[in-house]
């Protein structure tokens, strides 16, 4: 029998090498393909947002806070659904919306015809209404008794237009000390990891007698109180000093700048999903009416 000769050796090292490399080569590609299907599946860990929602009449005008709330809305990821806590849901318990197709609740009077044939037809998600409850514990339930109020609506129209995202509102209980909603909240920073953005909207500061005030005299000049306060605030903010937060409104310019706490308990629940780390910015600044504070917070 003749022996091979050197290109015969040589191809059958070739083919001997190759077909581990190419077991590996193979398998390296699977697990790239593995790495990108799981990128592509993995919802972007969400912001927390705090916006000063002020007039229902932001949802129809064209001025610097409509155009700020879209500005905002085009800088976010597309969230898989969004959970809302609206100044306006103010009640004695902790409920979510459960409703599969959410109302549009027009809760305001005396304004024009065109704000209360304004919809907006976001779909619920039942399932993430429990999982919110499931969250905040044994004090929550789901309720169909409730919708979608211009607190949230009103910035949504803005945020997201084709009103294409599952909305879920988380109700705020009036009977609870702040230091309490600042824990609610931070019951909340699981769902940032599940594609799910936690909007809070009220105003960090909200003296309607003030305002209304202003706007009948003219004088639309910030008063001292409400620079302060709101200036306060933002620091607190930007440092996590949740010491400050759940205390302010016991401070003299704390008492004028919020006669009743409506408005500014949804920014504990902003505070507490944040996680307390993390990039503050203020995507809008200033104020409305002389002393309504228009600020919006974006936390992460």
């Amino acid at each position: 029998m003749a022996r091979p000769g050197r290109r015969e050796v040589l191809r059958a090292a070739v083919a001997a090498a190759g077909a581990p490399l190419l077991v590996g080569v193979a398998a390296a590609l699977g697990r790239d393909k593995d790495k990108k299907e799981r990128k592509m599946t993995t919802p972007p860990r969400m912001p927390v947002l705090f916006v000063g929602h002020g007039s229902p009449m932001n949802a129809i005008e064209d001025n610097p806070w409509s155009r700020g709330f879209r500005a905002l809305g085009k800088s976010l990821p597309r969230p898989r659904a969004i959970v809302a806590i609206s100044a306006h849901w103010y009640v004695e318990g902790t409920f979510t919306t459960s409703n599969e197709r959410p109302e549009t609740i027009h809760d305001f009077g005396g304004f024009p015809d065109a704000l209360y044939r304004l919809q907006y037809p976001a779909p619920g998600d039942p399932a993430l209404a429990a999982r919110v409850a499931a969250l905040v514990g044994p004090r929550a339930a789901t309720s169909a008794e409730w919708g979608l109020d211009h607190g949230t609506w009103s910035v949504l129209l803005h945020l997201r237009p084709e009103a294409d995202v599952p909305v879920v509102q988380l109700s705020i209980d009036g009977r609870l000390p702040p230091a309490d909603h600042l824990a609610l909240g931070r019951s909340l920073a699981p769902l940032r990891d599940e594609g799910v953005l936690v909007l809070a909207s009220g105003n960090v500061t909200h003296n309607l007698r003030h305002a209304f005030g202003a706007l009948r005299s003219g004088d639309t000049r910030t008063p001292e109180w409400a620079r302060t306060f709101d200036a306060g605030i933002a620091r607190a903010l930007a440092q996590h000093d949740t010491g400050h937060l759940v205390s302010a409104l016991a401070s003299d310019e704390g008492r004028l700048s919020h006669p009743t706490p409506d408005h500014y308990l949804p920014l504990l629940y902003a505070a507490g999903a944040s996680g307390g780390d993390g990039p503050v910015s203020f995507p809008l600044e200033g104020f409305d009416l002389g002393s309504l504070s228009m600020r919006a917070v974006r936390l992460g």
